[in-house]
């Protein structure tokens, strides 16, 4: 599991524009099973956003691909975590420790 932490590099007045564009990538995410939560941080300096995945390269691709990173006004903090405990919602992205 992923904790995608993004922060804004740019004023606010040119994060507004491409927020549209930012939530409809979100949707593709969301409707691909890879995120599972998201909001915006408070106060609005960025963002946090929940995300399954085995691979972390493949993760980084995907917020690569976030329009508020193609329109330069963002940038993430990736930190993988192992999820061993969970509410009973999120039972099924419970993780094993190895070993």
């Amino acid at each position: 599991m992923f904790v995608l932490e993004l922060t804004y590099t740019a004023p606010i007045e040119r994060v507004d524009p491409l927020l549209e564009a930012h939530v409809a990538w979100l949707d593709e995410q969301y409707e691909a099973g890879v995120f599972i939560a998201s909001g915006r941080k408070n106060p609005r300096d960025g963002g946090i956003i929940l995300a399954v995945g085995d691979d972390r390269t493949q993760i980084e691709k995907i917020t690569a691909a976030d329009p508020f990173v193609t329109g330069d006004v963002c940038a993430y903090r990736v930190t993988e975590f192992i999820a061993t405990k969970t509410a009973p919602e999120l039972q099924r992205f419970r993780q094993q420790l190895a070993g």
